[in-house]
């Protein structure tokens, strides 16, 4: 049955495990470059290193993951004993920002990068087998949509309320221990999260359990590579991921360095992350209206508008910038939700179904954890071309002209041009044109037949 109805016991608790994983994302993705340039000393290019290289396992880790996350749910009926292990994932948070008081530069960069790794392990285990519990349900097209909401109003809300969270509880021009009582206070959250993550999965396999896979029906790695749809899909998904992490990555350096106050970072996180919550809701009827394919492009086009208005810079005025940014956090709600719930589509539609969803998933995954990497690595490297002094806390180090142009146009025109790649990329997938017209009549012939 496809016209199941999700209960809201099942989706709170299931959107809460989300909670976790925006602190996860967004306070390494807002801060950790930041803190490495200008708390730790590290300079740019070595900076972006250590983030970037750390990553790269994943490319590995994420599909490896997901097989066995696949091989748990034929043995065992679920996935979560992985994502119970992946809830260690609260002590790496706390070590990336625990830096001993002797390291500095690049040594301090590589106890960063260690810690780094270790935490994208313990993360992808929770991680992966909680994104493939869409493709597990025995839900339809729209219902996908309806829990995916749910969960990207968490998510968005955790990302709004931990940006603007760690620099209060921080603190101004902040050092490692400050950084350090941040990451504490914010892990015990992401832990708590994760736990009712887990009993939300539990609450929806029971609500709308799937089709078990056949005996001897295993999906794999190649199964997800061979799918066009799926290519095409994670191809566009990875150019936005780069592009968003890039836009996090940068904001505290566009307040700081063009618009004057480091301070206005909170603000800006505000007025990126309030309209992505608001707007997430209304996201899910323009997808049932337009379908989720024609609501992205819609989406990532106001995006390369809005990053164009903020090439203007500080000239343009506060308000407008301002205004810019909550576009972006517009489009950002629809390319969080739509991509999410396309993924159990495309995995729907293809030759091994649910057997398969950890591999897809794993993949996934590795693109989006790959962009978190390239994100802020692209941003380091246009810092790096521009000139830009790295400097220790309470150093405060005058930018040459090259490096206060880097730090706008990295921030605004490099993510115009990635955002228009993505729209090319995304043109490519023709799944959910199909997928958005048989969606009633599929819900209509179980009515019927019911």
């Amino acid at each position: 049955m496809t016209n199941v109805r999700l209960p809201l016991r099942a989706l709170v608790p299931f959107a809460a495990g989300s909670v976790g994983m925006g602190i996860w994302v967004t306070v390494p993705g807002i801060f950790l470059l930041y803190f490495l340039t200008d708390v730790l000393a590290v300079p740019p290019q070595v900076a972006g290193l250590a983030l970037l290289l750390p990553n790269v396992a994943n490319i590995v880790l994420h599909p490896w993951v997901g097989r066995i996350s696949d091989a748990g749910l034929a043995r065992g009926g679920h996935r979560r004993q992985l994502m119970s292990a992946g809830c260690v994932v609260v002590l790496a948070f706390v070590a990336m920002f625990a830096v001993p008081s002797d390291l500095h530069g690049t040594t301090a960069a590589i106890w960063v990068s260690a810690a780094l790794v270790a935490g994208n392990l313990l993360y992808s285990l929770y991680q992966v087998s909680y994104l493939a519990t869409p493709a597990d349900l025995g839900i339809g097209y729209h219902e996908r949509t309806r829990l995916m909401g749910y969960r990207n109003v968490v998510i968005t809300v955790s990302v709004l309320l931990a940006g603007v969270a760690a620099p209060v509880v921080a603190g101004d021009d902040p050092g490692v221990g400050d950084y350090t009582r941040m990451t504490l206070l914010l892990g015990a959250v992401m832990l708590a999260a994760m736990l009712a993550g887990i009993t939300g999965v539990a609450r929806l396999n029971r609500a709308a359990p799937g089709t078990p896979a056949g005996p001897g029906h295993r999906g794999g790695l190649l199964v997800a590579l061979r799918d066009r749809q799926f290519r095409a899909l994670t191809a566009s998904y990875l150019t936005v991921a780069i592009t968003m992490h890039l836009v996090l990555a940068a904001m505290p350096y566009f307040a700081e360095y063009e618009l004057g106050r480091s301070s206005l970072t909170t603000v800006l996180i505000a007025a990126f992350m309030a309209p992505a919550v608001l707007t997430t809701p209304l996201w899910v009827l323009v997808a049932r209206r337009l379908g989720k394919q024609r609501s992205l492009l819609v989406a990532q086009a106001a995006f390369v508008a809005g990053s164009l208005v903020l090439a203007l810079g500080a000239a343009a005025g506060l308000p407008l910038l301002i205004a810019a940014v909550a576009v972006l956090g517009v489009a950002f709600a629809a390319m969080q939700l739509m991509p999410l719930s396309m993924v159990p589509d495309v995995i729907a539609a293809g030759p091994a179904g649910t057997a398969s969803a950890g591999s897809y998933t794993g993949v996934w995954t590795a693109a989006e954890a790959t962009g978190g990497a390239l994100g802020p690595y692209v941003y380091s490297a246009c810092l790096g071309v521009g000139g830009f002094v790295a400097s220790t806390a309470g150093e405060h180090t005058a930018q040459s002209p090259g490096a206060l142009a880097a730090v706008r146009y990295g921030f605004t025109l490099v993510p115009a041009v990635l955002m228009t790649i993505a729209i090319v990329l995304q043109r490519r997938y023709t799944l959910d044109e199909h997928a958005h017209t048989a969606a009633p009549r599929a819900v209509a012939r179980e009515k019927a037949g019911g």
